[in-house]
C-alpha cells in the first residue's frame, strides 16, 4: 500500500471549512485508490507558484514531511502543470500526483465494461502525453540499473508516437461504440426514460436497486460504479419507466475524463427527465449540487427537465428534513422529492413525480375501434393509460392517454377513428 502525503493549497479567500472538506474528500479518494494517508501539508495561497505551485519554503517543508513519514507518494488537491510536477519531484524525491491523476487511477481500477476501460485509457493517455518527459525521468531515477539508465529522447519520441496512435485508435473505437449505443437507444424510442445523475456516492445505485428490485452493485465508496446500468421500473397504474444510472460527478473532475465519457452520458441526453440525486445529509450539499449543475452545463445537459431527488433523508432528524424542504421550496421552482433508498415507503413520492412527468407528455384522445383488434388494445394498456372504456358490441369507445409516437401509429391504423385530441 502506498503511503501518501496530501497537500492542500487552496486560494486564501476560500472558506476554511470548505477547504477542509475538499481535503477530507481527497483523503477518501486516496483510500478508494488503495493508499494510506501518512501526513498532511497545508498552505493558503494568494496565487500558485509557476515552479512548484506551493511556495519554495513550503516545498522544502514538504520534503522533510515526506522523509519523516516514510511516504513514497505526494498527492496535491489541485491540478499541477507538467513543469510543477517535475520540479516538485526533484525537490521531494517522491512521486507526485495531482487530484485529476488520482481520479483517473481510480476510474482505471473501477472500469468493468470494455467501453468504460477504453474511455478511461483515453483520458489517461491524453493526461499523460504532455507529462511524458517527467514520467521517463522519474522512471530512470527510481528504477535505475542495467537497461534502464537514461532512456533518452529517442525512446521518448517513440512513446509519443505510440501514444498518439493509440489515442486515435481509441477515439475511433469509441465512435463505433457510440453508434451502436445510438441504435440501442432508437430501439427504445417511445418508452419513457429517466437518467440518474449526481455527485459520486449520493446513492444513485442504491435508489435504482430500491426502485427496480433488481440486483445493482452498491458500495459505500467514491465511484463505486462507472458503467451505465438501465433497469425497468414499475410505477403503478400501468406506468413503466426505463431508469439509467450514470457515472457520478465530483468537484475538479478531469476534463479529459468528462470528454471521454460523453458517449456514456448520452443516456442522460436522451432521457425524458434527469433525476438529480443529492445526498441530503451531506454538510456540503449545496456545493455538490453546484458541481453537478456545472458538469451538466459543460455537457450541454442543463436544459433537460429535472427532478431534484434528496436522498438519505433517513440520516436527518425530522426538524432538519422540514428545514430542508422549506429551503428547497423557497429557492427553486424545480420539482423536488425527499426519499431514502433504505425506506421503501418514501419512494412513492419519486414514483408519483415520474408518473406526473409521463402524464405531461401524453395526449388524451377518444378512440372508436373494432373490439376484435386485440393488438391495439394491448398496445393502449401497455404504453398508455385507459381513462374510460365503453364496450358497444363490435366496437369499443375508449378515452386514453398515449405518447406522441403511439398516437401517430393509431392515426395510420385501419378501422380506428381518432375522434378528438386534448
Amino acid at each position: 500500500m502506498d503511503r501518501a502525503v496530501l497537500v492542500s493549497a487552496p486560494p486564501r479567500d476560500l472558506d476554511p471549512r470548505v477547504a477542509e472538506e475538499h481535503l477530507q474528500e481527497l483523503a477518501r479518494l486516496t483510500d478508494t485508490a488503495g493508499g494510506e494517508v501518512a501526513a498532511v501539508v497545508r498552505q493558503r495561497l494568494d496565487s500558485p507558484s509557476p515552479k512548484t505551485y506551493i511556495g519554495q519554503g513550503k516545498a522544502e517543508e514538504l520534503k522533510q514531511v515526506v522523509e519523516s513519514s516514510g511516504a513514497d507518494l505526494v498527492i496535491f488537491d489541485e491540478e499541477l502543470s507538467p513543469a510543477q510536477g517535475k520540479n516538485l519531484e526533484q525537490v521531494t524525491g517522491a512521486r507526485i500526483m495531482d487530484r485529476p491523476e488520482l481520479i483517473l487511477d481510480i476510474f482505471a481500477t473501477r472500469a468493468r465494461s470494455k467501453e468504460a476501460r477504453m474511455q478511461v485509457e483515453l483520458a489517461q493517455l491524453e493526461y499523460l502525453l504532455p507529462r511524458l518527459k517527467r514520467m521517463w525521468s522519474h522512471l530512470s531515477r527510481t528504477r535505475g540499473g542495467i537497461g534502464l539508465r537514461g532512456p533518452g529522447e529517442t525512446q521518448l519520441e517513440t512513446d509519443r508516437r505510440l501514444i498518439g496512435t493509440r489515442i486515435a485508435d481509441l477515439k475511433k473505437k469509441l465512435r463505433d461504440v457510440a453508434r451502436a449505443r445510438e441504435i440501442q437507444r432508437q430501439s427504445r424510442q417511445g418508452e419513457f426514460r429517466a437518467a440518474l445523475v449526481g455527485y459520486t456516492n449520493a446513492g444513485k445505485s442504491s435508489l435504482l436497486r430500491a426502485l427496480s428490485g433488481s440486483d445493482v452493485f452498491v458500495e459505500d465508496r467514491l465511484f463505486a460504479t462507472l458503467d451505465s446500468t438501465t433497469r425497468s421500473v414499475e410505477l403503478g397504474d400501468g406506468y413503466q419507466v426505463l431508469v439509467t444510472d450514470t457515472v457520478g460527478f465530483i468537484r475538479k473532475l478531469p476534463h479529459h475524463l468528462v470528454a471521454s465519457f460523453r458517449s456514456t452520458l448520452e443516456e442522460a441526453r436522451e432521457a425524458d427527465v434527469l433525476l438529480h440525486v443529492i445526498d441530503a445529509s451531506h454538510p456540503d450539499r449545496e456545493e455538490q449540487e453546484q458541481v453537478v449543475a456545472e458538469v451538466l452545463a459543460d455537457l450541454d445537459l442543463d436544459d433537460r427537465p429535472q427532478v431534484l431527488v434528496y436522498n438519505k433523508t433517513d440520516r436527518l432528524t425530522h426538524g432538519e428534513e422540514e428545514s430542508l424542504r422549506d429551503r428547497v421550496r423557497a429557492f427553486t421552482s424545480v420539482p423536488a422529492v425527499f426519499v431514502s433508498a433504505h425506506q421503501p415507503d418514501t419512494l412513492d413520492a419519486l414514483r408519483s413525480a415520474l408518473k406526473a412527468r409521463m402524464r405531461a407528455r401524453l395526449h388524451e384522445v377518444r378512440l372508436d375501434l373494432p373490439a376484435r383488434d386485440g393488438e391495439v388494445l394491448a398496445l393502449l394498456y401497455r404504453e398508455g393509460e385507459v381513462v374510460h372504456r365503453d364496450d358497444q358490441g363490435a366496437r369499443i369507445d375508449l378515452t386514453v392517454r398515449v405518447p406522441e409516437a403511439v398516437l401517430g401509429r393509431l392515426r395510420k391504423r385501419e378501422g380506428i377513428r381518432v375522434l378528438d385530441v386534448a
